[in-house]
């Protein structure tokens, strides 16, 4: 009996140790696991960076309606489509009203963050009809219409205000 006791508290003691041994083990493992937040977001915050400069090396290129490439010139969305997909890898909606409707953050105006789009209802018929790409200081690039070239406005000039609807944030920087 005393023989069975001791066996049965040995074995009640190693039971004990493997539990914490597999506690510690498992705690540790988990650590490792767990997201690296500064790295991802410095590595997607530095790809918005690329975005804003690639759209400031733009400036000039022509608007053309359903063009997609430098060559060819650009309409407003597929401006955002060319930068988000050439320079951080980030696919967006081809058109401004599937960017609009997309599940995309919507952003207040004043929380705006540069490689947010903006959005105008610009036709007159009340829907969403225009984006830009927001690059800090209330200013967005965009490619405008049709005879004119990518440029810089602000969004305090006041046809842009008087037609701004929201934003959308495509991105996890900042």
């Amino acid at each position: 009996r005393v023989q069975s006791t001791a066996t049965f508290i040995m074995f009640r003691s190693l039971c004990c140790l493997v539990i914490v041994s597999l506690s510690f083990a498992i705690s540790s493992a988990s650590a490792s696991l767990q997201p690296r937040p500064t790295f991802s977001a410095s590595v997607q915050e530095a790809a918005i960076d690329d975005v804003v400069d690639r759209a400031h090396e733009l400036l000039g290129t022509p608007y053309k309606w359903g063009g997609s490439s430098v060559q060819q010139g650009f309409d407003c969305s597929s401006f955002l489509v060319y930068l988000f997909k050439t320079e951080a890898n980030i696919q967006i909606p081809r058109t401004t009203a599937a960017m609009h409707r997309s599940t995309a953050p919507t952003i207040k105006r004043n929380a705006l963050k540069p490689g947010d789009a903006v959005f105008f209802k610009a036709n007159g018929r009340g829907q969403v009809s225009h984006v830009g790409l927001y690059i800090g200081q209330g200013k967005f690039i965009h490619s405008p219409r049709t005879g004119k070239n990518i440029r810089i406005d602000s969004l305090s000039n006041s046809y842009w205000n008087k037609h701004y609807t929201t934003a959308k944030r495509f991105h996890t920087a900042g």
